[in-house]
């Protein structure tokens, strides 16, 4: 699944539920689920890590859905290397 197709499933899943609960919470609980992810990461399984990269992912694309955020968009300054310096691996 790419970008537009995650933002595309998530807005048509919880995109009212998501407007209801309204910006600030979906902060709180995108924070909730780093947190969360960092656990797995220092002590949890695969699974769980997976588990928790597909909860975060999905966060961040609930929050972009309210800000009307395009993820493809707002990823494309990385895609030829360090938005910084250019290089690929960067050279900052």
């Amino acid at each position: 699944m790419d970008l537009v197709e995650l933002q595309d499933v998530i807005e048509r899943t919880y995109g009212d539920r998501d407007r209801e609960r309204g910006v600030s919470a979906t902060v709180a609980w995108l924070a909730e689920e780093i947190g969360e992810l960092a656990q797995a990461v220092r002590k949890g399984t695969r699974d769980q890590q997976v588990h928790e990269f597909g909860d975060v992912v999905a966060w961040v694309a609930t929050l972009a859905n309210q800000q009307g955020i395009d993820l493809t968009e707002a990823v494309q300054r990385f895609a030829d290397g360090c938005p910084k310096c250019s290089a690929l691996p960067c050279i900052c």
